[in-house]
């Protein structure tokens, strides 16, 4: 990448769309092996300013607001004292629910203006998701109203409050001068945002609830400070082995070389390329994309999170806060394109903090806790969403399900036929964000606009639910030049002001209200769609949705037909089963499949 300039696919813009789609595929793909999204280097730049405001606004905040701990000249001083890490969980929410950390910025196809977030959630008649209108009274509709714009307004002036106020004497923490949080404004919080939820699970999960919800509960409920920090350690620890589990099957291994390759910092072309088993002909991921996959990610987020848990030897104890550290320090200078950066910054404070701090040695290990059922109870809050998600993923969203980047997401594919069809979402919608085409096309012209729109298509091929989509489309599409096709997220950012990798915020649901919006002729919005691999079974279920028809196909693919192909699928789709096709519907593509007998239940 350059630092002031992009790194440009070897193809002219005005040739670029006369390209049969999947040439255009094998060509950004393959140039994303060496340069990444191919974007100048001041775009990173960007975000490291925004750290270190985060950084340093944090401690700020927590010096200024919390008399109790001395000052930032008194740093030593703040060592032990749990308000710290409240506050800087409290900091951290903030930034997250207001849309300045998560999904912000040119990296998360953000660029006029550079989040969504609170833009949108606090205008009426945005775009609203509901998580179970028909079965939760007073949250049907799919529309922000007066009422969510004043709950979401409670929200950021209860974390305010929170941040602000100093640490008041507690029974649960004898001995401190800086006290803790109003266990009463903690409760809050969880109650407004619980509501939200109900209203709104776009913002619920905006505000990485499923990271610190339940730690703020604990630090709400229970009167031993011992049981609190033994709450929050194991919030981490359920986080970090969630994130390992969720990295067993196929789905991982494919994540890895396309992320490195897209790394500002790494220049070595001839390292990139040995990501893949034989570039540029075979893109699939070779040992060594496998090695930094799971020796370097897998097995460090399952051991050493148990070392910091159990261990009661100081030595190892840091050595473990060391490699969680590194751990994350490298996935940070990844950019990844969620652009997790704050959360990756706090995880490298929180062990630092928590096992270091408060040390099993030193009573606060595992068996120090007031009650062994207590211990049940912490456990139960915490594995109940990984496992029920990891079994059923249909019902819980990858983020609390612990599954952050994995590869095994719930995805999608957008196709409109045509600029006219794509526009109607400008037209029809009420969103703060243009079209990401139009962002781009802004400062580049359309057709440089369109090549890093389809980069990112490129990037999708890249990853085992990619190849699946696009087999889909060849087989939906009457012909995929007749469309706009587009990367799901991209999309979802648009209409509802924030996205994450999860498909669930842009499933039928969301569908059915932008059609009630737009519109859309049979045949001129088709998404393809994709639930994530449950962790016993070896197959993804899919749907094919039209705008103006609602579901039309539903079906399953095995995962290791999808690993096995190349991104621009060379020897056509790659199979799949169809469970169930609605009456009279035929696919337009020129692979048409027939309906079989499933082998297994949709």
């Amino acid at each position: 990448m350059g630092f002031k300039t992009a790194d440009m696919p070897p193809v002219d813009p005005a040739q670029f769309e006369s390209m049969p789609f999947m040439e255009r595929m094998r060509m950004l793909a393959t140039h994303w092996c060496e340069y990444g999204f191919g974007g100048p280097k001041t775009n990173h730049m960007l975000y490291l300013y925004k750290l270190v405001f985060y950084v340093v606004g944090g401690v700020a905040v927590v010096a200024l607001t919390t008399p109790g701990l001395g000052g930032i000249g008194d740093f030593a001083a703040w060592w032990g004292e749990l308000i710290v890490y409240q506050k800087l969980i409290i900091w951290t929410v903030l930034f997250e629910i207001t849309g300045w950390a998560s999904s912000s910025g040119p990296l998360a196809f953000k660029f006029k203006p550079f989040i969504g977030g609170f833009l949108y959630w606090t205008r009426r008649n945005t775009l609203r998701l509901p998580p179970w209108p028909g079965k939760v009274p007073f949250t049907k509709g799919d529309h922000r109203t007066t009422f969510d714009v004043v709950l979401y307004c409670s929200i950021l002036a209860t974390l305010a409050f929170l941040l602000l106020t100093p640490g008041f004497e507690s029974s649960a923490l004898p001995g401190s001068d800086a006290g803790l949080l109003p266990q009463w404004g903690l409760l809050t919080y969880v109650a407004l945002i619980i509501v939200m939820g109900l209203r709104d699970r776009v913002v619920f999960l905006a505000a990485r609830s499923e990271q610190y919800v339940a730690a703020l509960f604990f630090f709400g409920i229970l009167s031993n400070h011992v049981d609190m920090v033994l709450a929050a350690k194991i919030a981490l620890v359920t986080i970090w082995m969630g994130a390992g589990i969720s990295k067993f099957g196929h789905h991982f291994t494919n994540v890895v070389p396309p992320m490195m390759s897209n790394t500002p910092w790494l220049t070595s072309l001839k390292f990139k390329r040995a990501l893949y088993r034989d570039y540029p002909n075979d893109l699939r991921p070779s040992k060594v994309a496998w090695a930094f996959a799971h020796i370097g990610g897998t097995v460090v987020e399952l051991v050493l999170p148990l070392v910091l848990l159990f261990s009661t030897n100081s030595t190892i104890t840091w050595l473990a806060i060391v490699g969680m550290i590194v751990f994350h320090i490298f996935i940070t200078s990844t950019f990844p394109l969620a652009v997790p950066l704050e959360w990756n910054v706090f995880f490298m404070f929180a062990p630092v903090w928590l096992f270091g701090g408060f040390p099993a040695s030193e009573g606060y290990g595992v068996g120090d806790i007031s009650s062994p059922w207590l211990l049940a109870a912490i456990l139960a809050v915490f594995v109940a969403f990984p496992i029920l998600g990891n079994l059923r993923p249909d019902l819980v969203s990858f983020l609390p399900s612990m599954r952050q980047y994995a590869g095994n997401w719930a995805s999608a594919t957008w196709a409109f036929r045509g600029d006219e069809a794509e526009d109607k979402l400008n037209k029809h919608l009420v969103k703060y964000n243009a079209n990401q085409v139009d962002q781009l096309a802004g400062a580049f012209g359309k057709e440089i606009a369109e090549i890093f729109m389809q980069k990112a298509m490129a990037w999708r091929t890249m990853h085992s639910q990619g190849r699946g989509l696009m087999s889909l489309m060849m087989r939906h599409l009457d012909r995929l030049e007749n469309y706009r096709i587009r990367e799901g997220e991209f999309v979802c950012t648009t209409l509802v002001g924030w996205q994450f990798g999860d498909a669930h915020l842009h499933n039928e649901q969301t569908i059915t209200a932008v059609q009630k919006r737009c519109a859309f002729e049979p045949g001129e919005c088709i998404v393809v769609w994709v639930e994530s691999q449950p962790i016993h079974r070896s197959t993804q279920e899919y749907k094919v949705i039209d705008a103006a028809l609602g579901v039309v196909e539903r079906g399953y693919w095995k995962v290791a037909d999808a690993v096995a192909e190349q991104p621009w699928l060379p020897n056509g789709p790659i199979p799949h089963t169809v469970t169930w096709r609605s009456p009279g519907y035929t696919p337009a593509g020129e692979h048409p499949h027939p309906v079989v007998r499933a082998s297994v239940s949709a």
